[in-house]
């Protein structure tokens, strides 16, 4: 009898093995593919991110230049330039977003120069050497 009970526990141990087998494999097969919803979620989320800056650059250009032409009357023009320049900060606000340019260094933008020492003519490297 304990023979039997032991064979009939080894091939319940043996099915078991088996079964946890086969949910493992597809534990695995759901996960791959929660992992590639997620990563198309957030392709989604870029395009959508990319788009509404571009859309909003232009449409901010285009009404900056209806209002110019509305109060200065200089008629389809202002219209004209500044949708071309909507455009074309659209175009630079995607490239930055999309990490293809690089955004300005605020070092960059102060010219090397700090603030408050704007005028005083003496460069870096004459600071480090102490002269």
């Amino acid at each position: 009898m304990a023979d039997d009970q032991k064979g009939s526990l080894e091939d319940r141990l043996k099915r078991l093995d088996a079964e946890l087998a086969d949910k493992r494999k597809s534990d695995g097969a759901e996960e791959a593919a929660e992992a590639r919803a997620a990563a198309s979620r957030s392709g989604y989320a870029v395009a959508m991110k990319l788009s509404s800056e571009f859309v909003a650059a232009v449409i901010v250009g285009a009404l900056l230049g209806y209002l110019l032409d509305h109060f200065a009357g200089t008629g389809p023009w202002g219209m004209i330039a500044f949708l071309l320049l909507g455009f074309g900060a659209g175009v630079l606000n995607v490239m930055r977003a999309a990490g293809m340019v690089a955004s300005p260094h605020p070092v960059d933008r102060l010219a090397g120069r700090q603030p408050g020492k704007a005028g005083s003519g003496r460069d870096e490297t004459e600071k480090k050497d102490g002269v």
